[in-house]
């Protein structure tokens, strides 16, 4: 058996991304819980000198970091159960819609997170946020159940800190985008991708999530 390891911290969406991907492949890992926050293991320092965060995953004693080249890595070292189209064209417009609205990519969500109480800069990064989300589902899921059509892929998984990450983060700034009037079809993908059993059974406790957030966040 192959030596797979992931170092991961129980709230990330990242470490999340990775554990999907495994799940859906069918590869079997040892999960090594890190204190990011306020300890962070030598080991963690070893495999991930650069930025020392997680997730990092460990594949035959060789550290793979950055959950997106994570999850390529992971594509291309098990095939079984592809996650990323053929088609080479496919594939590629798969790869853009990873990279839109991503968290960590995108300052239109950094400003949602630090959502002020009122003014005119709440009004526009709510308009924002909006209009980002508009374009996902309009131009990237269309009328299709996932964003690669029947079945979950890199795209989805990519996005699938909105089934829970981005519903807390709704309820500590107060303001609900995600509703059947503003963006049906996104929030149906949304409710899809959270009842399909592999992430069901590997989503973080919605209260304790936000009990954690909350607390980082004050």
């Amino acid at each position: 058996m192959e030596e797979v390891k992931l170092l991961g911290f129980w709230p990330s969406n990242f470490v999340y991304r990775v554990i999907w991907a495994l799940k859906l492949k069918g590869v079997e890992y040892d999960y090594i819980e890190e204190d990011v926050l306020s300890n962070k293991s030598e080991l963690l320092l070893q495999y991930n000198p650069v930025y020392k965060k997680v997730p990092v995953l460990v594949h035959r004693g060789k550290p793979i970091v950055e959950s997106c080249v994570i999850l390529e890595y992971i594509e291309e070292t098990w095939p079984e159960n592809p996650l990323l189209p053929e088609d080479a064209h496919d594939k590629a417009v798969a790869r853009f819609w990873m990279q839109f609205a991503s968290p960590d990519r995108s300052p239109t969500f950094n400003a949602f997170f630090l959502l002020p109480t009122a003014g005119e800069e709440r009004e526009k990064t709510i308009k924002d946020v909006l209009e980002t989300l508009r374009t996902l589902e309009e131009q990237g899921l269309g009328d299709k159940k996932f964003f690669g059509g029947d079945s979950i892929g890199l795209v989805d998984i990519v996005h699938g800190w909105l089934a829970s990450w981005f519903e807390i983060i709704q309820e500590m700034v107060g303001v609900k985008l995600l509703e059947p009037n503003t963006l049906p079809r996104l929030l149906a993908w949304v409710q899809n991708f959270k009842d399909a059993p592999v992430i069901k059974d590997n989503l973080p406790d919605y209260n304790e999530l936000l009990a954690h957030m909350t607390r980082v966040w004050s």
